[in-house]
């Protein structure tokens, strides 16, 4: 993890039984991917008696990946009058658990998908407006948005440039879900029509 635990006890007394178990079950997060950013426990205590018999826990964690934030809440339902905090805890992270899976599950996909995607021309950029034109090897024209573009960025895209790109239908016709800059590769430029600034 990029940044540190943080555990904060909100309305309850700091426990070291209790810790000690976030942290075990923070540190098993990592096999599940292993770039996570940042991760906050928060252990609250919403409602106590007058005596300040703990009646019920909610535990919320919040977990910083690469492009998301993944949040999960656990209390008690309706129905219960009383629930144990490390049964909360074990809930909250095994939902943790289930969205971090699917997260790296499709980062795979994405990955995979764009490894076999096609190659393509950058053709047409319409820098003031955010999109801009592929040119493909059968000479198709595929819209994409600068949302679309991967690391660098938009910003660093040049006409010319060739990219990989996955399609997807748009409203008005085809267009690229993910583009990933090559540079200018000569190998993988195919003929097209001049590139226009405009």
């Amino acid at each position: 993890m990029q940044v540190p635990l943080d555990i904060t006890f909100r309305n309850a007394e700091r426990s070291d039984p209790v810790e000690a178990v976030v942290r075990e079950r923070v540190d098993k997060l990592g096999q599940y991917f292993d770039h996570i950013i940042s991760c906050r426990v928060t252990l609250d205590v919403p409602n106590r008696t007058p005596n300040y018999d703990v009646l019920n826990h909610r535990v919320n964690v919040e977990i910083s990946v690469p492009g998301e934030e993944l949040v999960v809440s656990s209390e008690p339902n309706e129905h219960e009058n009383f629930n144990d905090i490390y049964v909360t805890i074990r809930n909250a992270f095994d939902a943790v658990e289930r969205q971090l899976k699917n997260y790296a599950a499709q980062l795979k996909e994405t990955r995979v998908s764009q490894e076999d995607s096609p190659y393509a021309v950058v053709n047409k950029m319409f820098l003031d407006k955010g999109y801009g034109f592929l040119m493909t090897p059968d000479e198709r024209e595929i819209y994409f948005h600068e949302n679309s573009v991967s690391t660098p960025g938009f910003d660093k895209l040049n006409i010319g440039d060739t990219v990989r790109f996955v399609e997807a239908r748009g409203d008005d016709g085809p267009q690229a879900s993910l583009v990933k800059n090559l540079g200018r590769d000569s190998a993988n430029i195919y003929p097209s029509p001049p590139p226009e600034v405009l």
